[in-house]
C-alpha cells in the first residue's frame, strides 16, 4: 500500500505527517497544492478544504491529528509511548502545539507594534509553561522521539525566519526550550519534511501580510540582511 499525503509547502500541519511517515521509515508520494486556488479533485476530499490529506487504500483522511493518530495504529515504530497515562499526556502537549500555532498566526498578523508585542507576550508565556515540562531532553520526553517532537519541530521552524527579523526574546530565560529546539532542528525528519527553499517561501508569505512584521522586513535595514541570511 502506498500513502499518498497532499500538501502545502508551508503548512506546518503538513509538516507533522510527513515527520511521523519518515521516523516510521514509510515510504510515501506527495502531492502539493495551492491553498489560494484549490483544485476541484482536492476539495472532493477535502470536506474543510484544509491540507494535509493522506489517501490510504483510495480512502482520504484529513484532519493532521487523525492522521497521526491512523499512522500509530498501522505502520511500525510508535511514536506514542506505551503508558496509557503518558500517551494521554502526550496527546494533550500536542493540542498546546495546535495552540501556539493559532497564537503564531496572531504574532505575523499583527497590523502594529503594540499588538505585536502582545503577541510576543502572549507566546512567550506558553514556552514559559512548556519549560515546567520538559524533563532532562533531548526531546520532550527523554530520549526517545515522539509526536510531540514531531509536532514541535514545525512550530520552531517559524522562529528561524523570525529571529532573523526582529528580537521577540520568546525563548529568553528558557534553556530546556531552546536546548529541546536545537535538538529537533538537526533532527532529519524534521529538516526534510519542508523543501529545500522553505524559508524564502514563508519570507515571500510573511512580506505580502499586512501586518507589522511585513513593515519590518520591507525596512531598508533588514531586507537585504533578510535575504543574504536565508
Amino acid at each position: 500500500m502506498t500513502l499518498h499525503l497532499i500538501s502545502h509547502h508551508l503548512c506546518p500541519y503538513v509538516q507533522r505527517a510527513a515527520i511521523s511517515l519518515a521516523e516510521k521509515g514509510v515510504l510515501f508520494d506527495r502531492t502539493y497544492i495551492d491553498l489560494s486556488n484549490k483544485p476541484d479533485w482536492f476539495l472532493k476530499i477535502s470536506p474543510l478544504g484544509k491540507t494535509p490529506v493522506l489517501v490510504a487504500e483510495n480512502t482520504p483522511i484529513f484532519e493532521s491529528a487523525v492522521i497521526l493518530e491512523y499512522l500509530e495504529d498501522t505502520q511500525p515504530n510508535p511514536l506514542h509511548p506505551n503508558n496509557p497515562l503518558t500517551r494521554a499526556r502526550d496527546r494533550a502537549w500536542v493540542e498546546f502545539g495546535s495552540a501556539i500555532l493559532n497564537d503564531i498566526a496572531g504574532f505575523y498578523n499583527a497590523d502594529n507594534s503594540e499588538n505585536l508585542s502582545k503577541k510576543s507576550i502572549a507566546l512567550s508565556e506558553k514556552f514559559t509553561r512548556l519549560e515546567t515540562e520538559i524533563g532532562e531532553g533531548p526531546y520532550f520526553n527523554g530520549a526517545d522521539f515522539s509526536l510531540v517532537d514531531a509536532v514541535f519541530g514545525p512550530v520552531f521552524r517559524y522562529f528561524d525566519v523570525f529571529d532573523q527579523i526582529l528580537d521577540h526574546s520568546v525563548f529568553e530565560g528558557k534553556p530546556k526550550v531552546a536546548h529541546w529546539r536545537a535538538m529537533l532542528t538537526k533532527r532529519p525528519s524534521i529538516v526534510e519534511a519542508v523543501s529545500s527553499d522553505y524559508n524564502n517561501q514563508l519570507l515571500e508569505f510573511l512580506k505580502n501580510r499586512d501586518s507589522h512584521l511585513a513593515a519590518l522586513i520591507a525596512s531598508a535595514n533588514l531586507a537585504p540582511a533578510l535575504s543574504n541570511a536565508l
